[in-house]
């Protein structure tokens, strides 16, 4: 009912679809099915119909399998009301067709035993079968070779006790198996009370058993009647001595099992198909689908963080370039991750951010299904169906998982990947070792690798899967020629590798000078991770005589709830400050609180945004070397370039000269910077990647 109410709020006319009367109380009480029923299950049901009725009720219009329960719906208080039968599906189709072409020889035997099939199904069948029992009964005793199976719960007549192995119950099967169970029958049957209940159901029954070529003998309830030419594509029996009837002459004739069989089948297939259904139905009721103007590219962009949960290099990269193609005009989506929420384990939720849809989906801490989440696979899958990306762009996905590739390639769209460092092609991500060292690998020895992971078996399968993931990509965009060169040397097609150079948030107003003769002041933003050399600063400061310095620390997890940088125990001279991480708007504040920034990344970069944020700041850069970290740095005119060789005293004996020279610094300008990208110029050969490819 809120959704009901909701729909109405939103001005969007629901229906209420059924093909039950489950919605009228008197009927339903005379169902004598009922009585068949435990006390508990008939209060529940008859509770049910309170609430069914209540929702039709709210809806105003209402659609019906069946002409029977379209009046009934009228008569509950529902002007607006359609008939639309219940299609045949293409999956049940497809069976029906398999088993039909097996049983070639079905209706040829005469003097074998001749089966009459009843699918019950529920127990409430229990006052349908009785309509007919007497009439099958003495049918079968009038032709031996009769022999009755039942699938499902039924409660038979004691009479039929007499027939011995000639009555079979079967319990209920998946519904592949019931079709191929019937397809090895000689006749249908589908009893039902003569009740107004029973006149508003459906003719699911016969349907199953015309499409896999089975004759059927049913109750002349008004939607077999709608259906059913008696004696031509089906019989209808109304009392017992038409049951007898009407059974015996199947039984008797081959030829008439096989006529009528094949009639019924080509009849219910032609009127029943989807196609069929859908034009001749459901568009007169419900028009045709309006097809939204698709005159704007439309992007699906996937990072494993994304706002308000901005976390890392990738995921400020990819908001900036969501944002800056909606500002151009293409129609962006976002697939992300969500935090634990304990009212909401596994949903994926919705929300828009800066007119774009983004839906955010929960992952597992844990290492295996970060590569490749069958669940998450699915909500991108129904995600990519609803929302018709022409492309999607795959930035970071750790944690999400390579099954949304497949899915891209199952569905026929395109994909493009940002490498935005090595985790396609390391299991540790930065293709460094336990010990913290870079491994200095450039074409990937698994071999190597194992001794690094040694608990890892699963190494040549993840190769394998990533491989797989990148191979199918139209493109894979690189940041840097450092990074690009890796790939290339790993086996991926230079034509499809692709330099994309990062943007930045450049600075809204010049850098803030250092006063002379003030202390040098230091920033370092790259956590507390060793990949990003943070054992370096500690030790490389604690082994400074001078205290002529500040130090400036950003802590990326504060904004998360908790803290991982502590420095009370650092043994320095200077002055350290801890803060946290800085926003697009912080920015400009953060870089004029230091002259030099540290990046002593312990692993080749894919690019390194800080520095190119402190670079366009006229901040000083100490980088290691080589990687996509120190392509923009020229050595000795906007910064240092040290050795990547993971040893505290070649940052120490940096920091140490820069600190003796620190007058050089008060009135620094990078007279390099405007060489520098921006997200205006990313942009603009992001989107022209996203064109072509388009249009391909």
């Amino acid at each position: 009912m809120q959704l009901i109410r909701e729909a109405h709020r939103l001005s969007l006319n629901p229906w209420w679809e059924v093909d039950d009367l489950i919605f009228d109380p008197a009927s339903y009480e005379k169902n004598s099915n009922l009585e068949t029923l435990s006390g508990a299950e008939r209060r529940n049901v008859l509770d049910g119909v309170v609430y069914y009725r209540a929702a039709l009720q709210a809806c105003h219009r209402a659609i019906a399998s069946t002409r029977g329960l379209a009046a009934a719906m009228k008569e509950a208080g529902v002007s607006d009301v359609s008939v639309i039968e219940n299609a045949l599906d293409t999956e049940t189709l497809a069976k029906a067709s398999q088993v039909f072409t097996s049983q070639p020889n079905r209706n040829v035997k005469l003097e074998q035993d001749i089966i009459i099939f009843y699918g019950s199904g529920t127990k409430t069948h229990d006052m349908d079968f009785r309509v007919a029992a007497a009439g099958i009964a003495a049918a079968m005793e009038a032709d031996s070779r009769l022999r009755l199976q039942i699938v499902g719960d039924l409660s038979l007549p004691v009479e039929f006790a007499r027939f011995g192995s000639r009555v079979e119950k079967l319990p209920g099967r998946s519904y592949n198996a019931y079709l191929e169970l019937l397809a090895q029958a000689d006749i249908a049957i589908a009893p039902l009370e003569p009740t107004l209940f029973n006149d508003a159901k459906s003719n699911i029954k016969y349907l199953e058993a015309a499409i896999v070529g089975v004759p059927s003998v049913c109750s002349p309830a008004q939607a077999f009647q709608d259906v059913i030419v008696n004696g031509k594509t089906g019989y209808l029996a109304a009392t017992e001595e038409e049951w007898k009837t009407h059974l015996l002459t199947l039984a008797a004739s081959p030829s008439e099992r096989q006529s009528i069989g094949n009639m019924a089948r080509l009849a219910m297939t032609e009127r029943y198909d989807p196609d069929t259904v859908a034009t001749q139905q459901v568009q007169p009721v419900c028009g045709k689908p309006i097809a939204p103007a698709r005159e704007q590219l439309r992007v699906m962009m996937v990072n494993v963080f994304f706002e308000p949960r901005s976390f890392g290099g990738a995921t400020l990269v990819a908001e900036e370039m969501a944002k800056a193609m909606r500002q151009r005009g293409v129609d962006v989506a976002v697939m992300t991750s969500r935090p634990y929420l304990p009212d909401h384990l596994d949903a994926a939720i919705r929300y828009h951010l800066h007119d774009m849809a983004v839906l955010s989906v929960p992952v597992q801490d844990d290492p295996i299904s970060g590569l490749d989440n069958p669940t998450i696979g699915e909500s991108f899958r129904e995600w990519v169906r609803a929302w018709a990306p022409d492309l999607v762009h795959f930035h970071a996905i750790q944690g999400l998982g390579v099954s949304m590739m497949r899915v891209c390639q199952e569905l026929g769209i395109p994909y493009v990947v940002t490498l935005h460092d090595a985790w396609w092609l390391c299991e540790r991500q930065f293709m460094v070792k336990a010990d913290g060292q870079y491994c200095f690998q450039k074409k990937i020895d698994l071999r190597v690798c194992e001794t690094c992971v040694p608990g890892a078996r699963h190494l040549r399968d993840r190769a394998v899967l990533m491989h797989e993931s990148l191979k199918h990509a139209s493109a894979l965009l690189s940041p840097s020629r450092s990074h690009l060169d890796l790939y290339a040397a790993n086996g991926f097609a230079v034509d499809r590798l692709i330099i994309n150079k990062n943007g930045f948030v450049w600075p809204r107003r010049p850098h803030t000078k250092r006063h002379p003769g003030d202390k040098i002041r230091f920033g370092y933003v790259g956590g507390n991770e060793k990949v990003k050399g943070f054992p370096l600063i500690k030790e490389a400061f604690e082994n400074i005589d001078s205290d002529r310095w500040e130090l400036v620390l950003v802590d990326n997890t504060i904004k998360l709830g908790f803290k991982s940088i502590n420095v009370g125990h650092w043994k320095v001279r200077g002055e350290i400050t801890v803060v946290p991480s800085y926003t697009a708007q912080e920015i400009d504040d953060f870089f004029d609180r230091i002259d030099v920034l540290l990046f002593p990344s312990q692993w080749k970069e894919s690019f390194g945004l800080t520095v190119r944020e402190a670079l366009a700041r006229d901040v000083w850069v100490v980088s290691t070397s080589p990687g996509g970290q120190s392509e923009d740095i020229i050595d000795g005119v906007n910064g240092n370039l040290i050795p990547l060789d993971g040893q505290p005293n070649t940052l120490k004996n940096a920091i140490s000269e820069i600190i003796e020279n620190d007058s050089r610094f008060d009135n620094y300008e990078n007279k390099v910077k405007n060489k520098l990208s921006n997200h205006d110029a990313q942009a603009h050969a992001l989107l022209q990647i996203y064109c072509s490819i388009a249009e391909r």
